[in-house]
């Protein structure tokens, strides 16, 4: 079985990338704070997700909610890294961190890319550490390309023990 395999039958029992997308922009946090999934690759490396300003996700001041922002950068490395290294490891969201840089009006994105390298990366690590914190960046833009916010990402990842790889 094909690592987005996993993931796909995980989150709804489909088999494309295109079905995980709807399923994700139906998930009740990212369609109430009014993010979009816009593009999942079939090989679930590249995700493109953006947030049109509204009343319910602005603040007081008319711009992006800040935990908005944040939000619509939650648990995509996490789902790509365990997309792509397959059901012999554990991975998980560890640690992330903000710094907001202009305010965000009207369409923001934030485009999330995985490479061949960082996953070889990952399991060439493991094979002398017992966990591994790859930490992952992504920028939140504007529709001008201007930086609204800059997010890293820490995920945790360790190989599976005999036991968990039964379950």
């Amino acid at each position: 079985m094909k690592a987005r395999s996993v993931l796909l039958q995980l989150l709804g029992g489909t088999k494309s990338s295109h079905a995980l997308r709807r399923w994700i922009n139906f998930w009740p946090p990212f369609l109430g704070a009014g993010i979009r999934v816009k593009h999942i690759a079939p090989d679930m490396k590249a995700v493109d997700v953006e947030m049109k300003l509204r009343w319910w996700n602005a603040n007081y001041v008319g711009t992006h909610f800040g935990g908005s922002l944040f939000a619509m950068t939650d648990a995509f490395y996490m789902l790509m890294v365990m997309a792509n290294l397959g059901r012999d490891y554990i991975v998980w969201d560890k640690a992330a961190k903000i710094r907001y840089r202009k305010p965000g009006r009207g369409t923001v994105c934030a485009e999330f890319r995985l490479s061949d390298t960082q996953i070889v990366d990952i399991r060439e690590k493991l094979k002398t550490l017992p966990k591994y914190e790859p930490v992952f960046s992504v920028e939140v833009k504007d529709v001008d390309g201007v930086v609204i916010a800059e997010v890293e990402k820490t995920i945790h990842v360790r190989m599976k023990q005999p036991a968990e790889q039964e379950r």
